[in-house]
């Protein structure tokens, strides 16, 4: 059992998504930073759906009522046990009694926390993860409070194994994810690229943009000169992805996150590659990025790569569990 002891800025329980249900009109949700919440799953032996804590900037704080095994990836948000820093993208087995917090923000905006078996809630519509504005998912559709307990799934016989030793007794770590202060963001032209002006198409992928204070789960706002189209137009609402670029009336682009809408009728200029989301996810209001032109080849060579990667660490952490177990 998880115990939350302070509910820190907005903790939620997410995995991967809630798939198959946009053509009711139900959002997918799920986690901001797919890359670090599977790496942190398989850190601690579970299937990379499984649900667990994302922690945004200022972080609970969370007593362990039972031995555990876990796992901190993402964002570097000064963890501690107990008072003593701990690493993050390693394998961490936690005593029972003991109490993780969270101080100042090095890096990245959200740190995810998996555990061995599991966050156990009831799934909806197949999914763990909690979609704060329908109050559905998660714990009772919400973001976590003082009080809350968050009971967890069965260990396996060789996680059990793990949590037995200290947690400093593991000697592997995987290289973080480099997340950037000013990232640049590889971005295909979208579906309605060719209804923005000439100066429009230059400047989305040579000037900087910023996070504006308006911006959330659903999609970050961000501020910069002001795009326009050729001429004015009227589009018919169609699907929008995580990644994809609109541009409403004032002509600030719009980044649409894993709270989005199923729909949009704003024209959209690109679609960020899947590999850069995490980056985006990653930045805090009042940070700049900057966009790249990719094709829509590349995009999928790079998405390519790093499935390959992930498969690679996959089996040398198998490997490293068979040599401790």
């Amino acid at each position: 059992m998880l115990k939350i002891l302070k509910s820190g800025l907005q903790t939620t329980v997410q995995d991967l998504g809630r798939t198959g249900f946009q053509k009711y009109g139900v959002i997918a949700s799920g986690t901001m930073d797919p890359y670090a919440h599977r790496l942190a799953n398989l850190l601690v032996g579970n299937n990379e759906q499984a649900a667990t804590l994302e922690i945004t900037l200022a972080g609970p704080v969370i007593e362990f009522t039972e031995d555990a095994l876990i796992a901190l990836c993402g964002g570097d948000l000064s963890p501690q046990l107990d008072g003593e820093a701990v690493g993050t993208w390693r394998t961490l087995a936690v005593a029972k009694g003991k109490t993780l917090t969270f101080g100042e923000p090095r890096i990245g905006a959200r740190c995810y926390l998996a555990i061995a078996g599991g966050i156990d809630l009831p799934a909806v519509m197949g999914s763990r993860s909690t979609y704060l504005r329908a109050r559905i998912g998660g714990f009772q559709g919400r973001a976590l409070e003082k009080g809350d307990e968050l009971p967890i799934g069965d260990a396996t016989q060789q996680q059990r194994a793990l949590q037995q030793h200290g947690e400093n007794d593991f000697d592997w770590q995987l290289a973080p994810a480099r997340y950037f202060e000013e990232p640049v963001i590889r971005m295909m032209p979208g579906r309605q690229y060719d209804l923005f002006d000439e100066d429009s198409k230059e400047r989305i992928f040579s000037e900087a943009f910023i996070v504006s204070a308006n911006s959330d789960r659903m999609g970050y706002r961000l501020e910069g000169s002001g795009l326009a189209l050729k001429t004015p137009a009227e589009l018919i609402s169609e699907a929008v992805a995580f990644g994809s670029v609109q541009v409403p009336a004032d002509g600030n682009p719009i980044v649409l996150l894993a709270d989005r809408q199923t729909t949009g009728g704003y024209p959209k200029i690109g679609q960020v590659a899947s590999v850069d989301l995490p980056l985006i996810s990653q930045l805090k209001q009042g940070q700049q990025l900057r966009f790249k032109k990719i094709s829509v080849a590349d995009a999928q060579q790079r998405w390519i790569e790093q499935e390959q990667s992930i498969h690679q660490i996959k089996a040398a952490i198998q490997l490293k569990w068979e040599e401790w177990t």
